[in-house]
């Protein structure tokens, strides 16, 4: 692969995939049913308001779902992963593959 197919590649990928905070919650996300809020928060190390907002860009390109609930007399938020979202993951996966043997 040339180079300059392999930078236009690299500004073709997924941004809202390719943010590493984004990128993290999506994998652990690919691997269980749904998780909880804290769990994520706890295994990012981001801070509240910061798992917040790449929740939100992440709910709102479909990309995963966010239910907000209560166990108990505690709340709950839980979030999973959407098929749209498993999907963009697979393509970035497979982009990000195919840009790094380019290299």
């Amino acid at each position: 692969m040339r180079m300059s197919r392999i930078l236009l590649s690299i500004l073709e990928l997924d941004r809202t995939v390719h943010e590493p905070a984004r990128l993290a919650i999506l994998g652990m996300l690919s691997i269980v049913e749904e998780a909880d809020f804290l769990f994520l928060l706890k295994e990012t190390g981001l801070t509240r308001g910061n798992l917040s907002s790449h929740m939100s860009k992440l709910e709102s390109r479909g990309y995963i779902t966010v239910s907000k609930g209560y166990s108990g007399r505690t709340p709950r938020t839980a979030l999973a992963i959407t098929p749209e979202g498993r999907k963009a993951l697979g393509n970035y996966k497979a982009k990000m593959g195919t840009i790094l043997k380019g290299l």
